[in-house]
């Protein structure tokens, strides 16, 4: 049990490999409630152990009826506690105990709207006829004893179902995703009308118990931290300076990667400003020199990762004694490390910091913000007093630039992509767009083509802009910009950036493609 548990019961998540698992998650939070998940085969004495008030079955990609479809642990059902079934979980309400599920002679994905009864306060606040997203191929053909027909669907007879004296609820449909818009009050409504939850979960309740968790953990020990400017490290410095003062020191090794003028901000915010004893390290020349002739993606990123340890490591030693080594891991880096199914998983580009520590360095890790979404750490920062430019950033990679200058790393071709980006986010900022936007960034792409700058023929690289919107970074859209910001853009970035005569727009959302080009 988390030192959180101890004076809040969550709400347990089970896994069963949706794509939304880490969304029901938020959802939950976003209602001033605790969430963990777990994966879908945890038993129920370790289920037991962090004392839920109520527990969620995801949705998930399998049939009930399928070999090996993933089951949970029977006893889940005779925990006493509420339980809601989200599409595939509702299925397993009904498989699990005496209903019954079948291939659905009409599919339902999208749209549809949700007719329904109330129970309980569940659908209070939830308009008749309310939008909901549907995807689902089986349905319930008969309900288990007990339940009842809340809600339904012109596809579907059991949209939402409910055994209301064992607190047992289904919803056939989403309500995480942004296509249910009053999915967040449903939810709502279960973990505080259903679970008795109360609205407990604030960063104004958790900043105590993090820093009391760092004392703790560390003892009179020192810690080092490798800052890198990004938001994660940044408020997971801050947190442990304010917890434990000068037995922390923060390693700021400049890689030759970073974005135009980062280097300079961070000194600035984190020495000048918090007065955080802070050592920084100039390792361009370094990184240049191992990256040189490197072009494959996943090579970079080893190369990058391998010699920040390095270099990380040589400068820990000069502090003399140190214990431990504090990371900005969050609660997504720890939920990809770990396959919810329990078994292999795609590597589709290598983590930064799970698993990332040597055995050599013979440290400790303290991850103080490892239970916690980006939002939720952005409203750390904003509790603990760090400006707007450092905790409103948009996400930046641990490689840095390295993975949005595709092709070959020099220090011309990185000195272009800076100057390009700076003029990207200058742009974006004065019209207003930034917080609009999840994450925009240039790439410089190794494709030349044929220009006319002046009376002159260019021969000059492509840059392409990439600015998305999103809630967590597993799905992501290509932002709509009005025409006339793209057009200052590009003009600028021709005219003030040597080296570039061509600017291209990428639409391509996530899937099929990746946020970041590398």
């Amino acid at each position: 049990m988390s030192d959180i548990e101890r004076i809040t019961q969550p709400i347990i998540v089970l896994d069963f490999g949706a794509q939304y698992s880490k969304l029901i998650a938020r959802r939950v939070r976003e209602a001033n409630v605790y969430s963990l998940i777990l994966p879908f085969n945890a038993t129920r004495d370790e289920i037991q152990s962090h004392n839920p008030a109520g527990i969620i079955l995801s949705g998930g990609p399998a049939s009930v009826h399928a070999d090996g479809a993933p089951m949970p642990d029977p006893g889940v059902l005779d925990m006493g506690v509420p339980i809601l079934g989200i599409c595939y979980g509702t299925h397993l309400l009904a498989h699990m105990l005496d209903g019954n599920v079948q291939r659905a002679d009409r599919r339902e994905y999208g749209i549809a709207q949700l007719n329904h009864e109330d129970r309980a306060g569940f659908f209070e606040g939830i308009d008749e006829g309310a939008q909901v997203w549907m995807s689902h191929g089986d349905s319930i053909t008969k309900l288990p004893s007990g339940f009842e027909a809340l809600g339904k669907t012109e596809n579907c007879e059991y949209a939402a179902i409910a055994d209301t004296n064992r607190k047992f609820y289904g919803v056939q449909f989403h309500p995480e995703v942004v296509h249910t818009p009053q999915g967040p009050k449903l939810l709502s409504n279960f973990v505080h009308h259903v679970c008795g939850c109360g609205a407990d979960w604030s960063m104004d309740a958790f900043i105590p118990i993090a820093k009391q968790h760092v004392c703790d953990t560390v003892g009179d020990g020192r810690v080092v931290c490798g800052l890198s400017g990004g938001v994660d490290s940044s408020v997971a410095a801050v947190l442990i300076h304010e917890a434990i003062g000068d037995r922390l020191a923060c390693v700021f090794v400049n890689n030759g990667l970073l974005r135009k003028g980062e280097d300079e901000l961070v000194q600035r915010v984190f020495r000048d400003n918090f007065h955080i004893d802070l050592h920084y390290v100039d390792a361009e020349e370094r990184f240049l020199s191992a990256l040189k002739g490197v072009t494959e993606p996943e090579a970079k990123r080893k190369i990058i990762g391998k010699l920040f340890v390095d270099v990380f490591e040589e400068e820990a030693k000069r502090l003399g004694q140190v214990d431990f080594l504090a990371q900005g891991t969050l609660y997504p880096d720890v939920i990809e490390s770990v396959s919810a199914t329990g078994g292999p998983s795609v590597t589709i580009k290598s983590h930064h910091n799970v698993g990332g520590l040597p055995e050599k360095m013979n440290l400790k890790l303290v991850e103080p913000l490892r239970e916690l979404f980006k939002d939720e750490v952005r409203s750390m920062g904003r509790e603990l007093g760090l400006p707007g430019e450092v905790v409103n950033r948009h996400p930046f990679p641990g490689p840095g630039l390295g993975v949005r200058c595709i092709g070959e790393l020099t220090k011309e071709r990185l000195d272009t992509l800076r100057e390009a980006d700076a003029i990207f986010i200058d742009e974006i900022q004065a019209a207003g767009l930034y917080a609009d936007i999840w994450q925009a960034l240039v790439c410089l792409l190794p494709v030349r083509s044929v220009g006319v700058q002046g009376d002159d023929r260019t021969y000059e690289e492509v840059c392409s802009l990439r600015a998305v919107t999103s809630e967590d970074a597993m799905t992501a859209d290509w932002f709509r910009f009005p025409p006339d910001v793209l057009q200052r853009v590009s003009n600028r970035i021709c005219n003030e950036v040597a080296g570039i005569n061509r600017v291209l727009y990428d639409v391509s959302s996530k899937p099929p493609a990746t946020i970041e080009w590398e």
